[in-house]
């Protein structure tokens, strides 16, 4: 990303009405691609832009390069988040065969990777791999209930008993524009991670084993998995609180 964008990007964060009006501008093709996504539900189009338009806003206002992922991309999640919203009291959205088919053929490639390589596949290569855009992995992403992801709440079992998911750990906030923006945080910071630290959390939460489970694989002991494990989460949130 050019520092001319993101500079125009800061001045909208800080007030800017012009900035804001040209990277919506700049967006405009990408807006329109969102609400074309949603056409034949009986809602007007104008509508459906103006909705998409203010879920780009919020992104630019919570955008932090630190993410390292384009606006363009970041924006994406929130755009198709309030439009669900503002659709959802007239009943679900209804997901396409051909935006289910692709929602199958993601979740395949991410099983692969995980069985290959230990690692969650980058959407960049997906959309490469699939042939498509980044926008259309992540609008399946969305839209698929049953995708094997970070917010899934089936993977390590807190003291009380109840399971929670890397997200959950990670977030105190739960409203919907915090979890869309958390997902793409946390891929950032497990990236980010040590190789041993990285191991960890990929075997925590992504292959459902145990502290002992983890023990044993890293050669150490389940009290080192725990305050190691305690330590990354700690360094995690707090560094998505710095950057939100």
């Amino acid at each position: 990303m050019c520092d001319n964008y993101i500079q125009e990007i800061k001045k909208a964060q800080d007030g800017d009405k012009i900035a804001l009006e040209n990277l919506i501008k700049d967006n405009n093709g990408l807006i329109w691609s969102i609400v074309k996504r949603f056409y034949g539900r009986g809602y007007e189009s104008e509508d459906l832009y103006q909705i998409a338009s203010l879920g780009f806003i919020k992104s630019i206002k919570r955008f932090n390069n630190d993410f390292d992922v384009k606006l363009s991309t970041y924006a994406v999640p929130y755009m198709i988040g309030e439009i669900k919203r503002y659709i959802r009291d007239d009943g679900p959205v209804k997901v396409s065969r051909s935006i289910k088919d692709l929602g199958i053929k993601i979740r395949e490639l991410q099983k692969e990777a995980m069985k290959k390589r230990g690692e969650e596949i980058k959407i960049k290569e997906i959309a490469k791999e699939l042939k498509v855009g980044v926008e259309d992995i992540i609008l399946a992403m969305e839209a698929s209930n049953s995708v094997e992801s970070i917010e899934n709440s089936k993977h390590i079992n807190n003291k009380e008993g109840k399971s929670v998911s890397l997200l959950d750990t990670l977030s105190a906030d739960k409203n919907e524009e915090e979890m869309i923006t958390n997902k793409l945080a946390i891929g950032q910071l497990i990236k980010d991670l040590k190789e041993r630290d990285k191991k960890l959390i990929l075997l925590r939460y992504y292959k459902e084993k145990t502290q002992a489970q983890v023990a044993d694989i890293l050669g150490i002991s389940q009290v080192q998995v725990s305050r190691i494990e305690k330590k990354i989460l700690e360094n995690m949130r707090n560094k998505m609180l710095m950057s939100s």
